[in-house]
């Protein structure tokens, strides 16, 4: 007994006549006739009582056409399920998101749930380095990170550069590399991560020492450290947006031609899911729109 011979079945049952089930398959009657009988043989039981060209269900045939609608009728099910998950409307979708998150984040992910109700969305926040190494460990499906990032094994994808600021308790206007070296920084990264990378070559490049006292990554103690004077530091332009301090001090870097690349990472020469190809399609669509 097979899946074919149940949908066989099913539609004799409902047509109560060889000739119209057989229409209704797009088949002749003599083939039909032959699997109806060798379901009936392979079970040992009799499935219709033959009235002329009608036929209806014995017993143990009304037993098979209720238990076969189920079998049909969840395989169908599963095709559906299957075939939409592929489209991206339901499922998982892990995702890992750097603590210098992306502006209008919120946004995105509010959008894509209203586009995608069905699709779960598990969120994790971390440093680059670790996000990096769940998604090593299959543990999220992609990570939004700042670049560069010193691992091999992975695929990305540039989303956007935004501008570093200078960050200070004291009042200041604008100030070159030259006169930042001589304050004690906090670096909001840790050393072979994206923007740590970024400020120290930018100090390279001049040939200048970095005066850094110390390294946070948690964006509110930053700045809560920047705001007690303990040191000033150089942050992407929406760490702002989301902690700014209104006692703080800003001036843009521009000249200093240094800027914050924003970017997300998969494991190279693996799948990725409809779900995440989507939820990046909306990242784009949030920054052509913005």
């Amino acid at each position: 007994m097979d899946i074919k011979q149940l949908r066989y079945f099913i539609a004799i049952a409902e047509e109560k006549n060889l000739t119209a089930a057989a229409a209704r398959l797009h088949m002749t009657q003599p083939p039909l006739s032959i699997q109806l009988k060798q379901l009936e043989d392979e079970l040992g039981v009799k499935l219709f009582e033959r009235s002329g060209k009608s036929m209806e269900l014995t017993d143990k045939g009304t037993v098979l056409y209720t238990r076969a609608l189920n079998v049909v009728n969840s395989l169908e099910e599963i095709k559906h399920e299957i075939q939409e998950t592929e489209e991206g409307k339901i499922g998982v979708l892990t995702i890992g998101i750097n603590t210098l998150s992306l502006s209008g984040l919120s946004d995105i992910i509010q959008s894509f749930h209203k586009k995608y109700p069905l699709v779960t969305l598990k969120i994790v926040q971390n440093d680059s380095y670790y996000l990096a190494e769940m998604v090593k460990a299959r543990s999220i499906e992609i990570a939004f990170v700042r670049l560069p990032l010193e691992h091999r094994g992975f695929t990305y994808q540039h989303i956007q550069n935004e501008p570093f600021y200078f960050v200070t308790n004291k009042e200041t206007t604008a100030i070159s590399l030259e006169e930042i070296s001589k304050n004690p920084l906090i670096i909001p990264s840790t050393e072979g991560l994206g923007i740590y990378h970024t400020i120290l070559e930018a100090f390279t490049r001049q040939n200048l020492e970095l005066n850094h006292i110390a390294e946070c990554s948690d964006m509110k103690l930053l700045m809560e450290l920047v705001k007690g004077g303990m040191g000033s530091t150089i942050i992407p332009e929406s760490v702002l947006d989301v902690y700014g301090i209104d006692s703080l001090y800003t001036i843009p870097m521009s000249s200093e031609n240094m800027t914050s690349s924003i970017g997300v990472i998969w494991l190279e020469n693996h799948y990725v899911s409809t779900h995440a190809k989507n939820f990046m399609n909306l990242i784009k669509e949030h920054q052509r729109s913005s």
